[in-house]
């Protein structure tokens, strides 16, 4: 189907995009698996290639586009390959729009042009072991100095994505006491260096699928941030956190669909070479009947998630609307890539099959970013209910 939103131009960066990863992406697959992340220099080449900071303005280094396709046009490519870029999407959907709406001039000159070029990586650090969705039961505190120069951060963080590359963690804590009649007061986003004394990385977690995507858990113990690094004004970093939510889950929904695509192609190209009975596997009537379900389902998710896309260029997109099109289109992406793997058969649990991979790495996306039931819960209290 037609794309209304992609312009020769996007169709131009697609074409960079897909010659840089089948040259210097697709040979690096398998060390970079084992690595659990890639390496340095391959987040230096996205910065220059302009990849990292195509949304950074251009007098802080970037491409100064203001449109988020570019970004999704990232995530189709990636999936189509069966390749990864590591944190690329935590570091350049979910941060900079922090960066950029409450970053002070001065913070914005001190962290953006190192962000554009990837000698600045970035991860954001909400969750805490004894907190999943539910952010108002945030335990780690950052306590202001009395001489008001500078916080000091206790606590631990657990499922970071990207702890173990970030050179800068923009890390939710407490720096008022809990009020147990304003929950979600008394938060604030504080940028702390992971080169601070105190900081710790953890255990890196092992994942099922998402393997080039290093996860972790990080430990704050007296750590000294300077005052500078608050982001925005104190206390109100739970409503910060609740602005950037339509970018985010829509990152995951756009990114989805694009797994779905990928899971198709793969499904459509196995099946034709693939002999059963002395006739291609896409000879049967079930296998036709399967991707035809599977095309029209990811053809409505693709379409809505491409709506969706427009009302956030426009600035338009809310909360709930994001969390329908997160709901559905990770649902969309869970049923059609498991059907791609049925049609594989055994092959489609072998991880040198791409559908492997892509069925491993689907699976968290209707947990992080806000499950599927707290999506509904959005959804149902939009609806009045």
């Amino acid at each position: 189907m037609k794309r209304s939103i992609i312009t020769e131009d996007h169709e131009q960066f697609r074409k960079m995009v897909r010659d840089f990863i089948e040259r210097e992406v697709v040979p690096h697959r398998e060390e970079w698996d084992d690595a659990g992340r890639p390496p340095r220099s391959f987040f230096e080449r996205l910065g220059e290639l302009g990849i990292l900071g195509i949304q950074v303005p251009e007098e802080y280094g970037g491409g100064g586009e203001s449109s988020f396709v570019y970004n999704a046009i990232v995530f189709e490519e990636v999936s189509r390959a069966g390749v990864s870029f590591g944190s690329y999407t935590v570091h350049t959907c979910l941060i900079l729009p922090y960066l950029l709406e409450y970053g002070t001039d001065e913070q914005k000159q001190r962290w953006l042009p190192g962000f554009a070029d990837g000698s600045l990586m970035t991860a954001i650090a909400m969750t805490e072991p004894g907190t999943g969705s539910d952010l108002a039961n945030i335990a780690t505190t950052a306590k202001l100095s009395d001489d008001g120069s500078h916080y000091v951060v206790n606590g631990a963080k657990t499922f970071i994505t990207g702890g173990v590359t970030a050179d800068l963690i923009l890390t939710v804590c407490r720096t008022a006491p809990f009020d147990p009649e304003n929950r979600r007061g008394g938060l604030s986003i504080i940028a702390v260096p992971t080169a601070a004394e105190g900081f710790a990385v953890g255990r890196r977690l092992d994942k099922i699928g998402l393997h080039q995507q290093d996860t972790a858990e990080l430990s704050f113990t007296d750590v000294k941030v300077p005052v500078e690094n608050l982001l925005g004004e104190q206390g109100r970093g739970f409503e910060y956190l609740t602005h950037n939510l339509p970018q985010e889950r829509l990152s995951i929904a756009l990114n989805q669909v694009g797994f779905a695509e990928a899971a198709i192609h793969h499904a459509i190209e196995y099946t034709k070479d693939r002999k059963v009975f002395g006739k291609p596997v896409a000879s049967f009537q079930n296998t036709k009947f399967v991707l035809a379900e599977c095309s029209a389902e990811t053809q409505a998710a693709r379409v809505y998630a491409d709506h969706c896309l427009e009302l956030l260029d426009r600035n338009e997109l809310t909360v709930a609307d994001a969390a329908r099109a997160k709901l559905f289109c990770t649902e969309v992406a869970g049923r059609v890539v498991d059907k791609c793997l049925q049609l594989h058969g055994g092959y489609g649990y072998i991880t040198e099959y791409p559908v492997a991979r892509l069925y491993a790495d689907t699976r968290v996306t209707r947990i992080y970013g806000g499950t599927s039931e707290v999506m509904k819960t959005i959804i149902s209290k939009d609806l009045g209910l």
